[in-house]
């Protein structure tokens, strides 16, 4: 075989993933033999090594189908956000130069409005039933042989940034000029540090479309262990499939964190997650409070990572390392840290400004040089625009990104300390906190609040949450007014669009 998927040979019936509502599974046999079927589509398209493909999927089977039968046709595959709007969408596709773009059924009115706007010589498939008025990606791909195509190569991921803070940009590496199948970078960095491999029941609950599911998910797969895919994350049903599966290895962000804790105890505890080994989170800051009461339910089997889709540098941080270095995300293990200030002048231990990673793999940001420009220190670091301090023995803290600082009368705070302090009040289910026009100050701090219970909205509760605040913060942190939404803007990954909230206050230029 071409792309011998581990597994096969030995245990070909083994399931290599699992979608946890449809129940349907694919074996590593049969993510084979799919995943050359799609390279043989790609090849009859015109579709070549060095080539992009882009994709507005769901979480469903044929996801993982088509993501692993382009890693073996040497193209770049860009995995978009299914709730981005139209535009959006268009933008991205033409940024990438997209010369396929498979849609989901289940998003039917963005395949009509992407069909109208994409003509030839675009590719143009649907993921799924299919009206007649569209091509079935499906019956396309199930209608090609399951071959290797006989020049195979590997192909790679180039996904972008979920533009929380402005227009996304891709991220491009290098593409690896060797055949399908050899250990990738991320096989080498991840697998190790997460113990993923043939004994592994890996759980992901989060988009696939984002960074860390989609490459976490095929690492799983590539390292021979099963991974099971929730078609969209519910707090008590990850748990439920925690348990009936035996999930050994999960990935989370904090707010599934949160919204797992704020179940009922009597509920919470009604569930075994003994089978629980590792339990990884990332992609956003964890608030003390809510690791410590994590902790304390599924024990020291938490870690933590900072990294971001340029994966420029990788920082982690074991249960037992955290205990020691409350509110760290660890130390490098790929890349070495830097911390600057806004003249790039590296800052002292215990300093707070820009992180910067060197001597890690490369970037750029697609067809972008000014951006790639910007991330990039004089001496060639590169930055992912977050702010954070070393302690004595190399362990980093974030404090914040340096979009969403607040300059209220010229004194700078970070929005982060004040959310996590929030995040702890029984009432608060979710919240933002952003700058403000102030005559006077420049900005002052707001709190946008979901609260648990939606009819405790109101002055109340306002008054409540600036007196909590006030009680734990300075002043100058504290926010001066709370506005109620009951569905704050929140990626599922868990990165909020912190600017599409903060936008709401501002005129618009």
């Amino acid at each position: 075989m071409l792309f011998p998927l581990p597994g096969i040979e030995a245990q070909p019936e083994k399931i290599a993933f699992a979608m946890c509502e449809s129940g349907e599974q694919v074996s590593f046999r049969q993510l084979d033999e799919r995943a050359n079927q799609v390279a043989q589509v790609l090849r009859a398209l015109g579709i070549q090594s060095g080539d992009h493909v882009a994709m507005v999927l769901k979480n469903e089977r044929r996801f993982l189908e088509a993501c692993f039968g382009m890693d073996r046709a040497g193209v770049y595959y860009s995995t978009l956000n299914s709730r981005l709007t139209v535009d959006e969408i268009r933008y991205i596709v033409r940024d990438c130069g997209a010369r396929l773009l498979l849609v989901s059924a289940e998003l039917p009115e963005l395949v009509s409005a992407l069909r109208e706007t994409f003509a030839d010589p675009l590719a143009f498939f649907v993921v799924g039933e299919t009206p007649h008025a569209h091509e079935s990606w499906n019956a396309r791909v199930d209608a090609a042989p399951t071959a290797p195509i006989a020049d195979g190569a590997q192909g790679l991921d180039m996904l972008y940034s979920s533009g929380t803070t402005g227009r996304p940009k891709g991220v491009k590496w290098p593409r690896p000029d060797t055949p399908p199948g050899h250990p990738t970078m991320l096989v080498n960095l991840l697998g190790p540090l997460f113990s993923y491999g043939p004994d592994c029941r890996y759980l992901s609950p989060a988009p696939l479309y984002h960074a860390a599911p989609l490459r976490h998910s095929m690492t799983v797969i590539k390292l021979g262990g099963t991974v099971h895919v929730m078609e969209s994350f519910d707090a008590l049903r990850a748990l439920q499939i925690i348990e009936a599966q035996r999930i050994t290895h999960a990935q989370w962000v904090p707010t599934m964190f949160v919204r797992m804790l704020k179940l009922p105890e009597a509920v919470r505890q009604s569930v075994d997650v003994s089978s629980l080994r590792v339990a990884v989170h990332a992609a956003a800051p964890c608030p003390v409070d809510v690791k410590e009461k994590m902790l304390d339910w599924w024990g020291p089997i938490l870690i933590e990572y900072y990294a971001g889709t340029e994966n420029n540098g990788f920082c982690c941080i074991t249960a037992q390392e955290w205990l020691l270095h409350r509110g760290s995300v660890g130390r490098a293990t790929q890349g070495v840290l830097h911390i600057c200030d806004d003249q790039g002048e590296e800052l002292p231990v215990g300093e707070a400004g820009l992180v910067y990673f060197s001597d890690g793999p490369q970037f750029s940001y697609h067809r972008d040089p000014e951006r790639t420009a910007q991330a990039t220190h004089p001496r060639g670091w590169t930055t992912l625009g977050d702010i954070g301090r070393l302690d004595a023995e190399g362990y980093l803290y974030l404090v914040d990104r340096k979009s969403f600082m607040i300059i209220s009368g010229g004194v700078n705070i970070y929005p982060q300390e004040i959310e996590d302090l929030l995040l702890a009040h029984p009432q608060v289910l979710d919240v933002a906190v952003v700058g403000v026009p102030n005559e006077d100050l420049g900005e002052e701090v707001k709190a946008v609040v979901q609260p648990m219970v939606a009819s405790d909205a109101g002055p109340a509760l306002a008054q409540a949450l600036i007196d909590y605040c006030r009680g734990h913060l300075a002043s100058f942190k504290c926010p001066r007014s709370v506005d109620f939404d009951l569905n704050l803007p929140r990626h599922p990954t868990g990165k909020l669009y912190k600017r599409a909230v903060r936008d709401r206050y501002w005129p618009k230029p």
